[in-house]
Protein backbone atom coordinates (compact mmCIF):
# COMPACT_ATOMS: atom_id res chain seq x y z
CA UNK A 1 0.00 0.00 0.00
CA UNK A 2 1.39 3.38 -0.91
CA UNK A 3 2.03 6.21 1.50
CA UNK A 4 -0.67 8.26 -0.20
CA UNK A 5 -3.36 5.64 0.43
CA UNK A 6 -2.21 5.29 4.04
CA UNK A 7 -2.61 9.00 4.58
CA UNK A 8 -5.97 9.08 2.86
CA UNK A 9 -7.33 6.31 5.07
CA UNK A 10 -6.72 8.60 8.07
CA UNK A 11 -7.83 11.90 6.61
CA UNK A 12 -11.16 10.61 5.28
CA UNK A 13 -12.31 9.49 8.73
CA UNK A 14 -14.28 11.90 10.88
CA UNK A 15 -12.61 11.84 14.31
CA UNK A 16 -14.30 13.30 17.36
CA UNK A 17 -12.34 13.71 20.59
CA UNK A 18 -10.53 10.40 20.83
CA UNK A 19 -8.69 8.23 18.34
CA UNK A 20 -7.53 4.66 18.57
CA UNK A 21 -5.73 2.56 16.05
CA UNK A 22 -3.41 -0.33 15.59
CA UNK A 23 -0.84 -1.56 13.13
CA UNK A 24 0.68 -5.00 12.72
CA UNK A 25 4.13 -3.43 12.64
CA UNK A 26 5.72 -0.03 12.87
CA UNK A 27 7.04 -0.16 9.33
CA UNK A 28 3.80 0.99 7.73
CA UNK A 29 3.63 3.89 10.19
CA UNK A 30 7.26 4.89 9.91
CA UNK A 31 7.01 5.25 6.13
CA UNK A 32 4.54 8.09 6.59
CA UNK A 33 7.34 10.11 8.29
CA UNK A 34 5.05 10.47 11.32
CA UNK A 35 3.13 13.32 9.71
CA UNK A 36 -0.12 12.14 11.23
CA UNK A 37 -3.15 13.81 12.69
CA UNK A 38 -3.26 13.10 15.53
CA UNK A 39 -0.48 10.51 15.73
CA UNK A 40 -1.92 7.60 13.86
CA UNK A 41 -1.45 6.12 10.44
CA UNK A 42 -3.56 3.09 9.74
CA UNK A 43 -2.83 0.18 7.40
CA UNK A 44 -5.74 -1.36 5.43
CA UNK A 45 -6.64 -3.83 8.23
CA UNK A 46 -7.21 -1.16 10.84
CA UNK A 47 -9.84 -0.19 13.37
CA UNK A 48 -10.66 3.26 14.73
CA UNK A 49 -12.62 3.51 17.97
CA UNK A 50 -14.28 6.78 18.81
CA UNK A 51 -15.32 8.40 22.06
CA UNK A 52 -17.54 11.32 22.83
CA UNK A 53 -16.46 14.33 24.88
CA UNK A 54 -17.03 12.39 28.12
CA UNK A 55 -14.52 9.77 27.01
CA UNK A 56 -17.09 6.98 26.53
CA UNK A 57 -16.61 4.64 23.60
CA UNK A 58 -18.93 4.99 20.66
CA UNK A 59 -19.52 2.44 17.95
CA UNK A 60 -16.26 1.64 16.18
CA UNK A 61 -15.58 2.25 12.51
CA UNK A 62 -13.48 0.14 10.19
CA UNK A 63 -11.12 1.82 7.78
CA UNK A 64 -11.43 1.13 4.04
CA UNK A 65 -10.56 -2.46 3.18
CA UNK A 66 -10.75 -3.70 6.76
CA UNK A 67 -11.82 -7.26 7.51
CA UNK A 68 -11.83 -6.63 11.24
CA UNK A 69 -14.65 -8.20 13.22
CA UNK A 70 -16.65 -6.46 15.90
CA UNK A 71 -14.60 -5.29 18.85
CA UNK A 72 -17.17 -6.35 21.43
CA UNK A 73 -15.15 -9.22 22.88
CA UNK A 74 -12.38 -10.28 20.52
CA UNK A 75 -8.82 -8.98 20.77
CA UNK A 76 -7.36 -7.06 17.87
CA UNK A 77 -4.01 -8.77 18.37
CA UNK A 78 -2.98 -12.25 19.40
CA UNK A 79 0.82 -11.82 19.32
CA UNK A 80 2.44 -12.52 22.67
CA UNK A 81 4.76 -9.51 22.34
CA UNK A 82 2.13 -6.86 21.55
CA UNK A 83 2.77 -3.56 23.35
CA UNK A 84 0.00 -1.21 24.46
CA UNK A 85 0.91 2.49 24.54
CA UNK A 86 -1.10 5.05 26.52
CA UNK A 87 -0.62 8.47 24.93
CA UNK A 88 0.74 11.36 26.99
CA UNK A 89 0.21 15.07 27.49
CA UNK A 90 1.86 16.27 24.27
CA UNK A 91 3.66 14.60 21.35
CA UNK A 92 5.30 12.11 23.70
CA UNK A 93 3.67 9.15 21.96
CA UNK A 94 5.06 10.20 18.60
CA UNK A 95 8.56 10.65 20.05
CA UNK A 96 8.32 7.33 21.88
CA UNK A 97 7.38 5.50 18.67
CA UNK A 98 10.33 7.07 16.88
CA UNK A 99 12.62 5.80 19.63
CA UNK A 100 10.99 2.37 19.57
CA UNK A 101 11.58 1.88 15.85
CA UNK A 102 15.07 3.40 15.85
CA UNK A 103 16.28 1.27 18.76
CA UNK A 104 14.67 -1.99 17.64
CA UNK A 105 15.19 -1.61 13.89
CA UNK A 106 12.36 -1.06 11.44
CA UNK A 107 11.98 -4.76 10.66
CA UNK A 108 12.11 -5.88 14.30
CA UNK A 109 9.84 -3.41 16.04
CA UNK A 110 7.27 -5.28 18.15
CA UNK A 111 3.57 -4.98 17.22
CA UNK A 112 1.78 -2.28 19.17
CA UNK A 113 -1.52 -0.61 19.89
CA UNK A 114 -1.54 3.14 20.43
CA UNK A 115 -4.26 4.95 22.35
CA UNK A 116 -4.16 8.75 22.11
CA UNK A 117 -6.93 10.84 23.62
CA UNK A 118 -6.97 14.64 23.10
CA UNK A 119 -9.50 15.08 25.92
CA UNK A 120 -7.20 13.37 28.42
CA UNK A 121 -4.22 15.21 26.94
CA UNK A 122 -5.82 18.61 27.67
CA UNK A 123 -6.48 17.58 31.27
CA UNK A 124 -2.88 16.44 31.69
CA UNK A 125 -1.56 19.68 30.24
CA UNK A 126 -3.69 21.67 32.67
CA UNK A 127 -2.28 19.64 35.55
CA UNK A 128 1.26 20.26 34.29
CA UNK A 129 0.69 24.01 34.07
CA UNK A 130 -0.83 24.09 37.55
CA UNK A 131 2.32 22.46 38.93
CA UNK A 132 4.55 25.36 37.84
CA UNK A 133 4.98 28.62 39.69
CA UNK A 134 6.18 31.35 37.37
CA UNK A 135 9.07 33.67 38.13
CA UNK A 136 6.65 36.30 39.42
CA UNK A 137 5.40 33.84 42.01
CA UNK A 138 2.01 33.35 40.39
CA UNK A 139 0.44 30.16 39.20
CA UNK A 140 -2.63 29.95 37.01
CA UNK A 141 -4.55 27.29 38.90
CA UNK A 142 -7.52 25.78 37.14
CA UNK A 143 -9.51 23.49 39.48
CA UNK A 144 -9.06 19.90 38.33
CA UNK A 145 -10.63 16.69 39.49
CA UNK A 146 -7.72 14.27 39.34
CA UNK A 147 -10.09 11.32 39.71
CA UNK A 148 -11.42 12.09 36.23
CA UNK A 149 -7.89 12.00 34.79
CA UNK A 150 -7.18 8.68 36.51
CA UNK A 151 -10.50 7.22 35.39
CA UNK A 152 -9.81 8.29 31.81
CA UNK A 153 -6.32 6.76 31.79
CA UNK A 154 -7.57 3.56 33.45
CA UNK A 155 -10.22 3.23 30.76
CA UNK A 156 -7.52 3.50 28.09
CA UNK A 157 -5.43 0.88 29.88
CA UNK A 158 -8.41 -1.49 30.00
CA UNK A 159 -9.06 -0.89 26.31
CA UNK A 160 -5.49 -1.82 25.46
CA UNK A 161 -5.63 -4.97 27.61
CA UNK A 162 -8.88 -6.13 26.02
CA UNK A 163 -7.47 -5.36 22.58
CA UNK A 164 -4.63 -7.84 23.09
CA UNK A 165 -1.77 -5.80 24.55
CA UNK A 166 0.50 -8.06 26.63
CA UNK A 167 2.49 -5.19 28.11
CA UNK A 168 1.52 -1.56 28.84
CA UNK A 169 3.77 1.50 28.65
CA UNK A 170 2.94 5.13 29.37
CA UNK A 171 5.49 7.55 27.82
CA UNK A 172 4.42 10.56 29.89
CA UNK A 173 5.93 11.68 33.18
CA UNK A 174 2.83 13.50 34.43
CA UNK A 175 0.71 10.37 33.97
CA UNK A 176 3.12 8.43 36.18
CA UNK A 177 2.02 10.54 39.16
CA UNK A 178 -1.07 8.28 39.24
CA UNK A 179 0.68 5.08 38.15
CA UNK A 180 -0.54 3.09 41.17
CA UNK A 181 -4.20 3.93 40.52
CA UNK A 182 -3.94 3.48 36.75
CA UNK A 183 -2.15 0.13 36.99
CA UNK A 184 -4.30 -1.32 39.81
CA UNK A 185 -5.78 -4.62 38.68
CA UNK A 186 -3.76 -4.69 35.44
CA UNK A 187 -3.53 -8.24 34.12
CA UNK A 188 -0.31 -7.70 32.13
CA UNK A 189 3.11 -6.16 32.90
CA UNK A 190 2.89 -2.35 33.19
CA UNK A 191 6.35 -0.81 32.88
CA UNK A 192 7.12 2.14 35.18
CA UNK A 193 9.55 4.60 33.61
CA UNK A 194 11.52 5.32 36.80
CA UNK A 195 11.85 1.64 37.64
CA UNK A 196 13.18 0.97 34.13
CA UNK A 197 15.74 3.78 34.54
CA UNK A 198 16.88 2.58 37.98
CA UNK A 199 17.31 -1.00 36.76
CA UNK A 200 19.27 0.03 33.68
CA UNK A 201 21.58 2.20 35.80
CA UNK A 202 22.11 -0.73 38.18
CA UNK A 203 23.00 -3.02 35.27
CA UNK A 204 25.51 -0.45 33.99
CA UNK A 205 27.74 -1.17 37.05
CA UNK A 206 28.81 2.45 37.44
CA UNK A 207 31.65 3.47 39.74
CA UNK A 208 31.55 6.50 42.09
CA UNK A 209 33.30 9.62 40.79
CA UNK A 210 34.84 10.16 44.25
CA UNK A 211 36.61 7.36 46.11
CA UNK A 212 34.63 6.14 49.08
CA UNK A 213 31.49 7.98 48.01
CA UNK A 214 28.16 6.37 47.07
CA UNK A 215 26.94 6.29 43.50
CA UNK A 216 25.07 9.55 42.97
CA UNK A 217 22.38 10.12 40.36
CA UNK A 218 20.89 13.55 39.72
CA UNK A 219 17.27 14.15 38.78
CA UNK A 220 16.13 17.28 36.97
CA UNK A 221 12.36 17.63 36.61
CA UNK A 222 9.36 19.83 37.28
CA UNK A 223 7.94 20.42 40.74
CA UNK A 224 5.13 17.95 40.07
CA UNK A 225 7.50 15.08 39.20
CA UNK A 226 9.92 15.82 42.05
CA UNK A 227 7.04 16.06 44.53
CA UNK A 228 5.61 12.74 43.33
CA UNK A 229 8.91 11.17 44.40
CA UNK A 230 8.90 8.09 42.21
CA UNK A 231 12.42 8.65 40.84
CA UNK A 232 14.11 8.94 44.27
CA UNK A 233 12.11 5.93 45.50
CA UNK A 234 13.11 3.61 42.64
CA UNK A 235 16.73 4.83 42.64
CA UNK A 236 17.06 4.31 46.40
CA UNK A 237 15.68 0.78 45.95
CA UNK A 238 18.64 0.06 43.66
CA UNK A 239 21.18 1.54 46.11
CA UNK A 240 21.78 4.96 44.55
CA UNK A 241 22.10 8.27 46.36
CA UNK A 242 19.77 10.78 44.72
CA UNK A 243 20.73 14.42 44.16
CA UNK A 244 17.90 16.86 43.49
CA UNK A 245 18.00 20.58 42.64
CA UNK A 246 17.87 22.70 45.78
CA UNK A 247 15.18 25.32 46.35
CA UNK A 248 17.33 28.17 44.98
CA UNK A 249 18.10 26.25 41.79
CA UNK A 250 14.43 25.46 41.25
CA UNK A 251 13.32 29.04 41.87
CA UNK A 252 16.08 30.86 40.00
CA UNK A 253 17.00 28.41 37.25
CA UNK A 254 14.58 25.54 36.54
CA UNK A 255 11.29 27.42 36.80
CA UNK A 256 12.64 30.41 34.81
CA UNK A 257 13.86 27.95 32.17
CA UNK A 258 10.35 26.59 31.76
CA UNK A 259 8.96 30.14 31.75
CA UNK A 260 11.40 30.99 28.94
CA UNK A 261 10.36 27.87 27.05
CA UNK A 262 6.68 28.83 27.35
CA UNK A 263 7.56 32.28 25.93
CA UNK A 264 9.40 30.50 23.09
CA UNK A 265 12.66 32.03 24.27
CA UNK A 266 14.63 28.95 23.27
CA UNK A 267 18.04 30.53 23.79
CA UNK A 268 17.15 31.63 27.30
CA UNK A 269 15.68 28.25 28.18
CA UNK A 270 18.75 26.50 26.76
CA UNK A 271 21.17 28.63 28.78
CA UNK A 272 19.23 28.13 32.01
CA UNK A 273 19.03 24.38 31.44
CA UNK A 274 22.82 24.28 31.06
CA UNK A 275 23.21 26.08 34.39
CA UNK A 276 20.83 23.64 36.11
CA UNK A 277 22.77 20.66 34.74
CA UNK A 278 26.10 22.14 35.81
CA UNK A 279 24.79 22.73 39.34
CA UNK A 280 24.04 19.01 39.63
CA UNK A 281 27.28 17.91 37.97
CA UNK A 282 29.47 19.79 40.46
CA UNK A 283 27.90 17.61 43.15
CA UNK A 284 29.70 14.58 41.69
CA UNK A 285 26.73 12.82 40.12
CA UNK A 286 27.46 10.00 37.68
CA UNK A 287 24.50 10.89 35.51
CA UNK A 288 21.48 13.19 35.43
CA UNK A 289 18.01 11.91 34.68
CA UNK A 290 16.39 14.62 32.57
CA UNK A 291 12.84 13.79 33.61
CA UNK A 292 11.13 16.68 31.91
CA UNK A 293 9.02 16.32 28.79
CA UNK A 294 9.57 20.05 28.16
CA UNK A 295 13.31 20.38 28.68
CA UNK A 296 14.79 17.19 27.32
CA UNK A 297 14.81 18.31 23.66
CA UNK A 298 16.33 21.76 24.28
CA UNK A 299 19.96 20.73 23.84
CA UNK A 300 21.29 19.82 20.38
CA UNK A 301 22.10 16.11 19.87
CA UNK A 302 25.87 16.75 19.73
CA UNK A 303 25.99 18.77 22.96
CA UNK A 304 28.64 17.34 25.35
CA UNK A 305 26.30 17.86 28.32
CA UNK A 306 23.92 15.27 26.88
CA UNK A 307 26.55 12.59 27.47
CA UNK A 308 25.89 13.04 31.16
CA UNK A 309 22.11 13.01 30.75
CA UNK A 310 19.67 10.13 30.61
CA UNK A 311 16.48 10.44 28.59
CA UNK A 312 13.94 8.27 30.46
CA UNK A 313 11.94 7.74 27.28
CA UNK A 314 15.00 6.19 25.62
CA UNK A 315 15.24 3.83 28.58
CA UNK A 316 11.51 3.04 28.46
CA UNK A 317 11.82 2.19 24.77
CA UNK A 318 14.82 -0.08 25.43
CA UNK A 319 12.99 -1.76 28.29
CA UNK A 320 9.95 -2.30 26.07
CA UNK A 321 12.12 -3.91 23.39
CA UNK A 322 13.83 -6.06 26.01
CA UNK A 323 10.46 -7.24 27.29
CA UNK A 324 9.25 -8.04 23.74
CA UNK A 325 12.39 -10.04 22.95
CA UNK A 326 12.17 -12.01 26.20
CA UNK A 327 8.56 -12.85 25.38
CA UNK A 328 9.53 -14.06 21.91
CA UNK A 329 12.09 -16.43 23.44
CA UNK A 330 9.50 -17.90 25.80
CA UNK A 331 7.00 -18.47 23.01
Amino acid sequence: MSNRSLTASVNTLNYPSCKFGFASSYKSLYKTRLNWNPILALPPSSVVLQTDESGKFQEFKKSPGSNAASFVSDSLFDQANTVGIIGGSSVDSTNFLRKLVQLSGEENCPPFLLCSDPVANKELLLHKRNSFTSVNGKSECVPLDHTLIVENLRRKRLFLEKSGARCIVMPCHISHIWYEEISKGCSVPFLHVSECVAKELKEAKLKPLEAGSPLRIGVLASNAILTAGFYPEKLHDEGFEVVLPDKATMEHVVIPAIDALNRRDMEGANNLLRIALQVLLVRAVNAIILASDDLRDLLPPDDPLLKKCIDPMDVLARSTIKWAKSTEKVT
